[in-house]
């Protein structure tokens, strides 16, 4: 049975044959799937931008640079679409505002001072949490059922997620008493939490391409002085070609590409559903790692993405009956 969902949007409204109207919401819902899977693939690959930017770029001035580069690239799509950048409303400004706050500025400014005080493992252990943040709070706010299979499904995919970041020995992570850096990579998964929750309230009115249009470019503003602090003029100028590959790619495919699938899936299946793929993602980095960085892969890795897999899958199926046949 293919995986689909009653909430995915209908393409063909101009289908009459209830076969076709059916066939077309599967087709739009297995493309959903398909990009969030890629938006987790190029979120895996960041990792890796991230390490060769590492010696040599702050990590503010990073930032900045990967959200001017998304910011720029949007608002080019966007224009070359509809004309125009489109204005908001007075209500929809204060939640935009909170986007580029919490999903880009709080985000970043956790995870890169949390990974001055900790092990890249032990964060990813606790960014591994955002998928169980971000299901209960949406069944506790958009009232998303949380059934018994979509729990089990939950927890197989973060296990999984643990598996991979831990190389089969889950346990070991959690030697250490939690400290300030522990808490720092908690606020950055609090800060995606609110990020993906506000996001699906601003997508009731604008389309997830302007709504991470202008999360990007608030998010540049508040990150505009701790860059400069940190010395970003007088460092451009001393910037390699891979480092500036980087940059454009975390700015292409880790923001534009990435964010722009990421919140089309959360407004076509919830942020449920879509915040589970978030587990495929140090999945992905480390079949990257392996690919680029030519790092070892392990039977660890193989049987952490199957319980990833299996997780999404038991989270993302139909429920039983007539409607989802």
């Amino acid at each position: 049975m293919d995986i689909c969902l009653r909430g995915c949007y209908e393409p063909t409204p101009q289908a009459t044959d209830g076969k076709l109207r059916g066939f077309g919401r599967e087709r739009t819902c297995k493309m959903v799937y398909f990009k969030l899977l890629l938006t987790a693939f190029f979120w895996g690959g960041t990792f890796v931008a991230a390490r060769i930017l590492g010696e040599n770029v702050g990590p503010f001035s990073a930032a900045f640079l990967r959200f001017a580069v998304a910011t720029i690239l949007l608002a080019a799509i966007v224009w070359q679409r509809e004309g125009r950048l489109p204005r908001l409303a007075g209500p929809q400004r204060l939640p935009v505002i909170l986007l580029g706050l919490t999903g880009v500025f709080a985000y970043n400014a956790f995870f890169f001072k949390g990974l001055q005080l900790i092990s890249a493992g032990r964060a990813s252990l606790v960014i591994a949490l955002n998928p169980v943040f971000i299901a209960l709070l949406s069944a506790w706010f958009y009232k998303e059922k949380l059934t018994p299979v979509k729990m089990t499904g939950i927890l197989l995919s973060v296990t999984g997620a643990m598996v991979v970041i831990s190389r089969g020995s889950p346990a070991g992570i959690f030697q250490g008493g939690i400290g300030l850096g522990e808490l720092m990579i908690f606020g950055c998964v609090l800060s995606w939490v609110a990020y993906s929750l506000i996001g699906k309230s601003v997508m009731q009115a604008v389309s997830p391409l302007v709504a991470t249009a202008y999360a990007a470019f608030f998010g540049m503003l508040f990150l505009t002085v701790p860059a400069w602090v940190e010395g970003l003029p007088a460092d451009l100028g001393n910037y390699t070609l891979p480092e500036w590959g980087s940059i454009v790619y975390l700015g292409l495919f880790g923001t534009v590409i990435g964010f722009v699938w990421y919140y089309e899936g959360i407004r076509q299946i919830g942020p449920m559903r879509a915040g589970l793929f978030i587990n495929f993602v140090p999945v992905s980095a480390i079949v990257l790692a392996f690919l680029i960085l030519s790092e070892p892969v392990t039977l660890s890795l193989l049987i952490g993405a199957c319980l990833v897999l299996t997780g999404v899958y038991l989270t993302n199926r139909p429920a039983a009956g007539p409607a989802s046949a």
